[in-house]
């Protein structure tokens, strides 16, 4: 197993490869229109989520947005239930990310996540102490608001 800093200064690489349109055989790195899904909330709150599943989406992420309104957020759906952790490398703004396992149970939550704007093997990673397949990330501050907590049931 390679060394966290190891790990991140390759993310770090892969990621402005994919950014540069160095990877996947293009000279310019499009986007795709991403696919967006309405999650519910036990509250009965409705979330309009873009769904990342694609591993060149899930690495950009939120990276480089500068808002996210409070009805808004990213979903990133895991092959497999895992231990992901996640970073805020580049990321302009906090984030309230939640882990939920495959029944869509809320397993672990970091409210208000700062971003990081330093060098990449500088930023810590969060998450990734329980197993996970879905990865929700809100505007922070929205997870309080919405009064959500470990062991909730999201829909979607």
């Amino acid at each position: 197993m390679l060394g966290w800093r190891l790990e991140m200064r390759i993310q770090a690489l892969l990621m402005g490869a994919i950014l540069l349109g160095l990877v996947g055989g293009g000279c310019r790195y499009e986007p795709p229109e991403p696919g967006v899904v309405t999650v519910t909330l036990p509250g009965g709150q409705k979330i309009r989520a873009e769904v990342m599943s694609r591993p060149e989406d899930m690495a950009r992420g939120m990276m480089f947005r500068e808002h996210l309104a409070p009805d808004r957020g990213m979903l990133f759906v895991h092959g497999a239930p895992g231990r992901y952790r996640y970073w805020m490398y580049q990321c302009l703004i906090p984030l309230d990310i939640l882990w939920m396992d495959a029944e869509r149970r809320i397993v672990e939550i970091s409210e208000n996540t700062p971003p990081c704007r330093g060098q990449s093997w500088e930023c810590p990673s969060y998450g990734g102490n329980h197993d996970a397949q879905f990865v929700l990330e809100l505007a922070g501050g929205m997870a309080r608001k919405y009064g959500l907590k470990l062991g909730d049931r999201l829909s979607f």
